[in-house]
């Protein structure tokens, strides 16, 4: 699987204006609806249940909130680079500047396990990271999230 699979470009957010994580993961679900057609608030609310499981900051910077919808019929994700990093109760408790939301059918099962672990594998490469931070154009970031991974993919 690659992130081109999960990803399109109108996808990416290269500059995220939100001060705390709430906000995050509200401008981020108010995104995937116009994508998806989801209702925003269900995702949303979906995404603070999650949170309340367990932290989805994942340390490094980078969260990787996700949720489960019945209406789904495949695996979509969103990219957002932050403005600024944002307090995200993370494992390392660093502020989090790279967030992929991952929204997953209900039915997923081990695709959505698939792509999280493929995401994850993404974003903890440093190098990966460092570009991505460096960058604040759509295409550049999504240019560089789909050729890592089917470069590494090809590997």
């Amino acid at each position: 699987m690659d992130i081109g699979d999960l990803l399109e470009i109108d996808g990416v957010v290269p500059k995220l204006s939100v001060a705390s994580k709430k906000q995050a993961l509200h401008e981020l679900s108010r995104r995937a609806s116009g994508i998806i057609g989801l209702d925003e608030r269900r995702i949303f609310d979906t995404l603070l249940e999650r949170e309340r499981l367990g932290t989805t900051g994942v340390g490094n910077g980078i969260a990787i909130p996700h949720g489960k919808f019945a209406e789904l019929s495949q695996l979509r994700g969103l990219f957002a680079r932050l403005e600024r990093p944002v307090e995200f109760d993370s494992v390392d408790d660093q502020p989090v500047d790279l967030m992929f939301l991952l929204l997953a059918p209900e039915s997923a099962g081990a695709d959505h396990l698939k792509a999280l672990a493929r995401v994850s594998r993404l974003l903890r490469d440093r190098t990966n990271c460092d570009k991505l931070r460096g960058t604040d154009s759509a295409e550049a970031i999504y240019g560089l999230l789909t050729e890592v991974t089917t470069t590494h993919h090809a590997a």
